[in-house]
């Protein structure tokens, strides 16, 4: 980040990002932002927990250039977010899971009125085996989403970056296996669920 003032549009757009509501299970917290891709950048980072054990893991960040960038549909702010968690060993052979996974991504953003364009990613699966003294560790496999997506502005012509946060909080919980909150149940985020 530079140094100088920062624009306004991009302090409002932070704002905005810290005060997402998330999910109880989820510690978010802010993490220093990569200083070489945009001349703004600010990002967070998030643990998903159930019962003191961590299920998945994420972060977003949130660029912006005030000059525009055409790899942005061109925009002046871009989300990147990443996703990963533990699933089933048997999941990954899946030939499903990489289109399932992007689905937790959009579904999420589309449910929270995320308006975004220019959505681009990948879904990896990771499968590790243990050999030697390390046999009786078993095998273990992960999901990991990658994503980037340009936010604009809603049908109001507001720009809000609150809804993209608590899009990325539910994909970290989804893809962490935890189940959805069901409709017209409020979140009320413990003490825990909020930034440091």
């Amino acid at each position: 980040m530079r140094k100088e003032a920062q624009p306004r549009d991009f302090e409002a757009a932070v704002a905005a990002m810290h005060a997402a509501t998330l999910r109880p299970e989820v510690l978010c917290e802010e993490m220093p932002a990569p200083q070489r891709i945009a001349p703004y950048a600010s990002a967070l980072s998030a643990d998903v927990t159930v019962d003191g054990t961590d299920v998945g893991t994420g972060r977003i960040i949130l660029l912006h250039d005030p000059d525009g960038n055409d790899a942005w549909a061109g925009g002046t702010f871009r989300c990147v977010a990443y996703a990963r968690a533990d699933i089933d060993p048997e999941m990954i052979t899946d030939p499903l899971l990489g289109g399932v996974g992007w689905s937790w991504l959009t579904e999420a953003l589309e449910a929270h009125d995320a308006s975004f364009v220019a959505a681009s990613g990948t879904v990896t699966r990771v499968a590790t085996e243990s050999f030697g003294t390390m046999s009786e560790d078993g095998g273990t496999a992960q999901i990991e989403i990658r994503a980037s997506w340009t936010p604009v502005t809603d049908p109001e012509g507001v720009f809000d970056l609150r809804p993209h946060v608590e899009a990325w909080g539910e994909l970290l919980c989804a893809a962490a296996g935890l189940p959805p909150v069901p409709e017209g149940v409020a979140i009320m985020p413990s003490r825990r669920g909020q930034r440091g």
